[in-house]
């Protein structure tokens, strides 16, 4: 078979990061081909928090209207400690905080979130998706990349962009550190209907309840028809779990501990399924001459700071703006797109893991100093903590 044209980007994955990479791509004027290793597009998972950065992505790609009008808009964040049955603080998420971050706080179900992205791919004339393409390796020639498929098939581009998740094959090539980093914590998911949630505790929040090595979390979905429920403990788990389907009393057993309002919000689960998360050690480098990764292929990172669908979007951002930058310096560009994005990506690692230790995770007096100084900061003080992550693309390299 003739390998494809070769000033077309390649990009292996088309989930959430690969599609933003080729909309990011599309608004320098460059043609993209994503090849998608399953039989049809999709997203699983369910709810994930968007940022104000995630917003600014959206805007940049030119589908922000678009992603807006799937969000759902929650009132505040919220932050219970699970054994007291308090309130530690809040975060107002109203026209101040829009305002200081030039975008809104949402909550969106995944599948909503990849279904603006394609639909956006598939109405661009520079975006072409392929389907049944499992990227498996790469060849490159100094001028040119070519992606070798599964079954055989060859894909010739100008560069190749590695958007294949946690166990990029494309990284076990760049970066060869073999397999994730198993954190120990398990997560069990569920989505339930909303008149199914203890109508006391229906919050238009995304709401946190922490206790000692667990923490739960909720929020409404889909035009509040659904509540996306995650409860999560910190069991030493030794091995990667995905999507496993668990039964009631498994979960039910590991949260009896809290107070009875949060155990009620456990109880209200069905369908429960198990993940054990997974994370990298950050490195500097992802890149090899004409090919480089982006989202968690390059940088995966732990739950904790609802950041890893935005941080590969801001992985396209920045990726596009090189290759408008650079031109045909493409080896440029990719070097260029590293620098700029691996010292911000890193920071949102490091500091997730630290947000499972020491917020939402810690038990007697780590618990109290939590909640004292948490409780004690305004609103300022938190905006002020927050701008690194929420004040811009991700394209300013200092940031």
């Amino acid at each position: 078979m003739q390998p494809m044209s070769e000033n077309k980007i390649l990009i292996a994955g088309g989930g959430i990061g690969g599609l933003a990479a080729a909309l990011g791509l599309a608004q320098k004027g460059y043609r993209s081909l994503v090849l998608e290793q399953m039989s049809a597009l999709g997203e699983i998972g369910a709810g994930i928090q968007i940022g104000p950065n995630a917003f600014h992505a959206f805007d940049y790609f030119g589908i922000g209207d678009e992603a807006r009008a799937k969000a759902v808009y929650i009132d505040k964040l919220v932050l219970m400690d699970a054994m007291l049955d308090e309130q530690v603080t809040a975060l107002a998420l109203d026209e101040p905080f829009r305002q200081r971050f030039g975008n809104p706080y949402a909550v969106v179900h995944r599948a909503d979130l990849h279904g603006v992205l394609l639909d956006a791919c598939m109405a661009s004339d520079l975006v072409e998706i392929k389907v049944n393409a499992h990227v498996t390796g790469f060849a490159q020639d100094g001028t040119s990349v070519t992606a070798i498929l599964a079954d055989g098939e060859r894909n010739t581009g100008a560069a190749l962009i590695g958007a294949d998740g946690l166990r990029s094959n494309i990284r076990s090539e760049i970066v060869a550190d073999g397999e994730p980093r198993v954190s120990g914590h398990t997560t069990y998911r569920s989505v339930i209907e909303t008149d199914k949630m203890p109508e006391e505790l229906r919050w238009n929040a995304a709401t946190l309840w922490a206790g000692p090595k667990i923490h739960i979390v909720h929020y409404p979905l889909k035009g509040w028809k659904v509540f996306n429920l995650v409860a999560t403990r910190d069991n030493n788990a030794p091995e990667a779990v995905t999507g496993k389907p668990v039964t009631t009393d498994e979960v039910h057993e590991a949260f009896s501990h809290v107070c009875e309002r949060a155990r009620k919000i456990i109880a209200s689960g069905e369908n429960w399924k198990a993940w054990v998360l997974c994370d990298r050690e950050p490195v500097r480098n992802w890149t090899q001459s004409r090919v480089t990764l982006l989202g968690d292929a390059a940088h995966p990172t732990l739950q904790y700071y609802a950041q890893g669908a935005c941080m590969a979007m801001e992985d396209a951002v920045c990726l596009g703006h090189c290759f408008g930058a650079y031109g045909e310096k493409t080896e440029s560009a990719l070097l260029k797109y590293n620098q700029m994005r691996a010292a911000r990506t890193t920071r949102v690692q490091i500091s997730s893991r630290l947000l499972g230790e020491h917020v939402f995770h810690p038990e007697g007096a780590r618990a109290d100093m939590r909640n004292a100084v948490m409780g004690a900061m305004s609103t300022e003080e938190y905006y002020t903590r927050l701008e690194w992550l929420y004040g811009g693309t991700g394209l300013d390299a200092a940031s």
